[in-house]
């Protein structure tokens, strides 16, 4: 690692699956969840770096994923499909694709630069092509991208936005699409980098605004950039097994967020990971992302 690069904890409570990190610029603060402790998180960045007014939202279900909505409140992938939840605390059901399974639960998920709300699904006991891609549609409806995943997880697009990256954690591939921003259609679906070593899976990712994909390895103890062809740039060991994602965040978007894991690790293992579950800055990397886009769609209830 280079020697400017450092890795030191932000968060101060570990989560048990802490997860999707999204710097809202509107907001000036970081976004996340704990998807297995039903929790919803945000904090603003003191001028040090360090984490302040941190805030907290529990729901009733399992939450893979959040954004800020445009007109006020955020959108989260939660249970069977999509919340909004208001400024005030009030929660509304939005799209639920999923509505009245118990055996699939919401993932990872993200806005493109309309403002739609792509997430996807996986099943609790992780079969495969149990997990399905879905679009919330700004008029609040709901379309089907892809079916056949398995866990559906990190997801991205390269900075012009017509190239969109997706993880599938079940099968350690990330995906490339050419992307039509205006309608919504991926194509030309073709793997950018497969992992193959044992226990090491591709989690959730993020662009930085020269093109690079950063990708957190769960099972793998780092974050890795790779190319837009797929080539190997960088590597950041951290100190915790279990990364899950990363997003760039802080006043100019250099600070690198990498949220983590604890659960399913046994005592030993927390012992030698004391900072598992938390969410970790990292500062020093040399390149700038972008502020997480928002859902212009409506959060009320339909």
């Amino acid at each position: 690692m280079d020697p400017a690069v450092s890795v030191r904890p932000w968060s101060a409570t570990p989560g048990r699956l802490s997860e999707g990190p999204r710097w809202s610029e509107e907001h000036a603060k970081l976004l996340w969840v704990d998807v297995l402790g039903c929790m919803f998180h945000r904090a603003s960045v003191a001028p040090n770096g360090t984490m302040r007014d941190l805030s907290s939202t529990t729901l009733d279900r399992h939450v893979g994923a959040v954004a800020p909505a445009a007109g006020g409140g955020y959108v989260l992938a939660a249970g069977a499909g999509f919340l909004g939840l208001s400024d005030s605390g009030e929660i509304y059901e939005l799209a639920q694709p999923e509505a009245g399974r118990s055996d699939v639960r919401m993932n990872d998920g993200a806005c493109d630069a309309l403002g739609r709300f792509w997430a996807g699904t996986m099943a609790y006991d992780q079969s495969p092509g149990a997990g399905t891609l879905y679009r919330l549609e700004l008029d609040g409806t709901c379309t089907t991208v892809l079916k056949g995943l398995t866990i559906s997880n990190g997801i991205g697009w390269s900075p012009d936005g017509t190239t969109m990256y997706l993880a599938d954690s079940g099968t350690g591939d990330v995906d490339a699409f050419d992307f039509d921003l205006q309608s919504g259609e991926v194509a030309d679906r073709r793997t950018l980098v497969h992992f193959d070593a044992p226990g090491v899976v591709p989690d959730g990712l993020t662009t930085d605004e020269a093109g690079g994909i950063w990708i957190a390895l769960w099972g793998g103890g780092a974050v890795q950039q790779y190319a837009p062809d797929g080539r190997l740039l960088a590597t950041i060991p951290l100190p915790v097994e279990r990364p899950t994602s990363c997003a760039f965040g802080g006043p100019e978007c250099l600070a690198l967020f990498v949220t983590t894991a604890r659960d399913g690790l046994d005592e030993d293992a927390l012992a030698r990971q004391r900072d598992a579950g938390r969410v970790l800055r990292v500062d020093g990397i040399g390149v700038r992302g972008t502020p997480c886009e928002t859902y212009r769609g409506e959060i009320m209830a339909h």
